[in-house]
């Protein structure tokens, strides 16, 4: 015989091995599509083919071209001879709204 516990545990286990798969799956497709994009090099001819995508935006698209810093470049301290730099951030702010059933913003 079966009890209910055993029953609760076997159900919430399928269920998350479900949402899991579920989530794994997602990505994977996210994964392919980055790796399907589009290698473009950074020439006079980028933003005149940015300016003539849709939307102006040019989703998963690759780009090779040499970087130089602003500053100094920074070297890493684990492998001689590595140098990298860090891309532009930024910031997008969400608008907060108050949720008064939750009280929460």
């Amino acid at each position: 015989p079966i009890t209910p516990g055993e029953l609760l545990c076997l159900g919430s286990s399928l269920a998350f091995s479900g949402l899991f798969y579920y989530l794994y799956r997602k990505k994977a497709r996210v994964v392919a599509r980055i790796q399907e994009a589009p290698k473009l090099q950074v020439d006079d001819n980028l933003p005149a083919l940015v300016s003539a995508a849709e939307g102006r935006c040019l989703p998963y698209v690759a780009l090779e071209g040499i970087v130089l810093p602003a500053q100094a470049a920074l070297t890493s301290h684990y492998h001689e001879g590595l140098q990298g730099v860090i891309q532009k951030l930024l910031l997008k702010e969400h608008r907060l709204i108050w949720n008064s059933l939750a009280r929460s913003w």
